[in-house]
């Protein structure tokens, strides 16, 4: 027999949930231009991935301080901090646009990956008091939430530009201005509204570990292969959608259009996020989590043979974000079932700093891939990240069966 729904659970998804459509729309914003912004201002397309790589470095930086914060005294403080630090950061780089300061943007970019820190552990403060049976739907709500602000944030390019224009900035900071307010109120109203908090209340039975340290010696077995699933999938997105604006660009095709494809992009990570969540919980983790690797391989083929199609691009780009949706919320809902409640803090912050510095890695070598030798090779090498997970999810399939 199922237990009664939590009160308190409903109310924490419903809070996350909002939280994530205020600042997916400022996340959005800021993917669309931030790559252009830089290469603008560089005047070089190999500086270009380095606004992805800034952003998950910056998000890497906040992961484990943000994570030991939530296991010393809940979710709240911790969330709101990221979100406000991500305001902050988001301003730095509108200041960085104004002064054409390369370094300015990317101390700001940084700063801006805050937020991205605070809306990947959001999804797993969605869980803290979840049902056994409910953790894959409870995290893919949160998941899917983000869908409406980021769909629309990448669109806001022009507006964006007009709302510059009236302030006197330019233009590629626009969007960005529109950054800081969602990350602002996304803080201030998790600070309010998330109560209780659900980490606090999940953490009674037994005092939560904190630090890498404490990480360790729980990354292994079905752990390792979540963080291993999440941190190579996550790679190939962010390394194929860095530069796909850039590639874009260089092709002729108009701002808008780019902000279309990218705002499709994101759909596709976040839409289907309640379906991979079902998947996980009643098809299993590790199927999801292959179908997700079975779709990155032919969005990178389609997106990697695309030439100067717009349409092939944008199909390429959607399909990769439905790889990286069911590979990213099979991941993470086998790493939660995988651990005791005690450990999953910090567990959970290790797995998304490893997220991060996989996405920096494959955003900082897809500049220097294509300009080396074009978007197609990049695309290739993508392709090539899928194997290892592959081989890790169905070796650790056999193993169970064995043992069973």
């Amino acid at each position: 027999m199922s237990s009664p729904p939590d009160p308190a659970q409903r109310r924490i998804v419903s809070v996350l949930s909002l939280v994530q459509v205020i600042g997916g729309v400022g996340n959005g914003a800021g993917l669309a231009v931030g790559a252009i912004l830089v290469k603008d201002v560089s005047g070089s397309s190999g500086w270009a991935g380095m606004a992805v790589v800034m952003l998950t470095l910056g998000a890497a930086a906040f992961t484990i301080p943000l994570s030991s914060i939530a296991a010393r005294t809940g979710r709240r403080p911790a969330l709101t901090l990221g979100w406000l630090s991500g305001a902050l950061g988001a301003a730095t780089v509108v200041l960085g646009a104004e002064l054409e300061s390369l370094w300015v943007i990317l101390a700001g970019l940084t700063l801006f990956g805050a937020s991205t820190a605070a809306n990947l552990q959001s999804r797993f403060a969605a869980v803290d008091r979840a049902a056994p049976g409910q953790i894959g739907r409870a995290l893919s709500l949160v998941v899917w939430s983000t869908t409406i602000g980021a769909v629309v944030g990448p669109n806001l390019t022009g507006p964006g530009a007009a709302f510059a224009d009236r302030l006197g900035l330019p233009d590629l900071a626009g969007p960005v201005v529109f950054s800081a307010a969602g990350f602002g109120v996304a803080g201030v109203l998790t600070f309010i509204l998330l109560r209780p908090d659900p980490l606090v209340h999940a953490a009674d039975a037994a005092p939560a570990a904190r630090g890498i340290r404490a990480a360790l010696p729980h990354i292994r077995g079905r752990t390792f292969t979540a963080i291993w699933a999440i941190g190579s999938s996550h790679a190939v997105m962010v390394a194929v959608m860095a530069l796909t604006s850039v590639h874009m660009e260089d092709h002729g095709s108009a701002l808008s259009v780019i902000g279309l494809t990218i705002s499709l992009h994101i759909a596709g990570m976040f839409a289907l996020s309640p379906l991979m969540g079902w998947l996980s919980d009643s098809w299993g983790a590790d199927r999801t989590i292959l179908l997700g690797q079975s779709i990155l391989l032919v969005a990178v083929a389609i997106a990697g043979t695309s030439g100067h199609s717009d349409v092939q691009i944008t199909i390429g780009l959607v399909l990769l974000g439905v790889g990286w949706s069911a590979s990213v919320i099979a991941g993470a809902a086998k790493l939660t079932a995988s651990l005791a409640v005690e450990h999953r803090p910090v567990v959970q912050g290790f797995s998304d700093l490893v997220m991060n510095l996989s996405g920096a890695l494959g955003g900082l070598l897809a500049g220097i891939v294509v300009a080396l030798s074009g978007y197609g090779t990049l695309n290739a090498a993508a392709a090539v990240l899928t194997l290892p997970v592959i081989a890790l999810v169905l070796s650790g399939r056999r193993v169970a069966a064995t043992t069973a």
